[in-house]
This record gives C-alpha cells, sequence and structure tokens, in this order.
C-alpha cells in the first residue's frame, strides 16, 4: 500500500484540565486521503464518540464548535491505539485546521488536536 502525502500533524490534548473525564493525548497526522491516530493516541472512554475535522483551531471548550463548520469522520473505533480514518473526496483540507474528538451523544469537546501543515498546499 502506497502512502499519500502528508499533509498536517497535530497532538490530542486535554482542554480542560480541571476536567478530569475528558482528555486525550497522542498523535494525529492527516494524509490527502486519511486521518490516522497513531499508536500513541488515548481518550477517556464515553459513549459516541466521534472524530471531527475542524475549519477553527484553537478549540478549548464545547462551545467552540458552535457555527463552525467541520466533517464528521465517522465514530472512533477505539479509545486509544492506531486507527484510520478516510476523509471524503472533495474535502479540501487545507482548510481544515484541527482534528477533534467529539462525544455526539452529549455534544462535549473530548480532545482537540491542532494541526501543523507538513507541506505546502496547492
Amino acid at each position: 500500500m502506497e502512502r499519500s502525502a502528508l499533509v498536517a500533524t497535530g497532538t490530542f490534548i486535554h482542554a480542560n484540565p480541571n476536567d478530569p473525564v475528558h482528555y486525550g493525548k497522542g498523535r494525529v497526522s492527516v494524509y490527502e486521503h486519511t486521518v490516522f491516530l497513531e499508536p500513541d493516541f488515548e481518550v477517556g472512554p464515553g459513549p459516541a464518540f466521534h472524530v471531527y475535522l475542524v475549519e477553527k483551531m484553537s478549540l478549548r471548550s464545547s462551545s467552540d464548535l458552535k457555527d463552525v463548520k467541520f466533517v464528521d469522520l465517522g465514530g472512533l473505533r477505539a479509545f486509544k491505539g492506531s486507527q484510520r480514518y478516510p476523509v471524503p473526496a472533495g474535502v479540501n483540507l487545507k482548510d481544515y485546521q484541527s482534528v477533534i474528538i467529539w462525544c455526539e451523544r452529549f455534544g462535549v469537546l473530548i480532545s482537540p488536536a491542532d494541526l501543523t501543515r507538513a507541506v505546502a498546499m496547492k
């Protein structure tokens, strides 16, 4: 399998240190067609977590997602370890500045990762 070009990388953080339940850590790599949660990825367990590509960076609270465009890449498959999520056709990755783990059931930000560009986008 040939890997597509690396577009951006980021690190999941504990957005609200006062919240012991909603946390995340580990790295994320965004390729042309895939978002890859690295082997060191981990979040605190919970219901209905999803992986979102978000147009905004520096999301630190659930209200920061209000009126912000995002792409839902699907339900989180595991609370830790490497996993791949395909990027839907037609998504222009240069428009997205972060990857977040979001709890759909309760509308809560679990963990954000601000992205740093790896290559110059055309």
